[in-house]
């Protein structure tokens, strides 16, 4: 899976303006409505809420993959949020989050869902790549530095 062909400018926003994870999670499910990428986002984000309720996403050092299964897209779709400021997401480490990778996939689509989920977090365990994306300002910079680490990691 290559998480910069799926991640495109025009599914990232940063500076992500929210100010809670859900809001965040809300924008970000909006975004990918807005970029075609999913049908039904209040099913989407309903279904990531629903996950999130169950246990927190977020992972640890700045990150949270926000997730759900739902019939709302043919493949797997991500949206990246980058915080303008961080936000506290109840992370399992108690750091705010910087990053936030939302996934959404067809209930079909397990293996790639839980290899998407995988990547994001391979790509994350760099320093370089989270200093790239703390010091990223722009939709273009963060795809950039996807984009890059994740060549790196090939």
């Amino acid at each position: 899976m290559q998480l910069a062909k799926i991640i495109q400018p025009d599914r990232i926003i940063a500076p992500l303006n929210a100010t809670d994870k859900t809001a965040a999670i809300t924008a970000l499910v909006h975004q990918l409505a807005e970029s075609g990428a999913i049908t039904r986002p209040e099913m989407a984000l309903d279904a990531v809420l629903k996950r999130e309720a169950e246990r927190t996403t977020g992972v640890g050092f700045g990150l949270a993959i926000p997730h759900g299964k739902v019939d709302c897209c043919d493949n797997v779709v991500i949206a990246v949020g980058k915080p303008g400021t961080p936000i506290d997401y109840q992370s399992f480490d108690n750091k705010p989050v910087i990053m936030i990778a939302l996934v959404i996939s067809p209930p079909a689509q397990t293996s790639l869902h839980i290899k998407a989920l995988a990547d994001m977090t391979r790509l994350w365990h760099s320093l370089e790549f989270r200093d790239a994306i703390a010091s990223a300002d722009s939709p273009e910079a963060v795809h950039a530095a996807i984009t890059k680490f994740e060549a790196a990691q090939s």
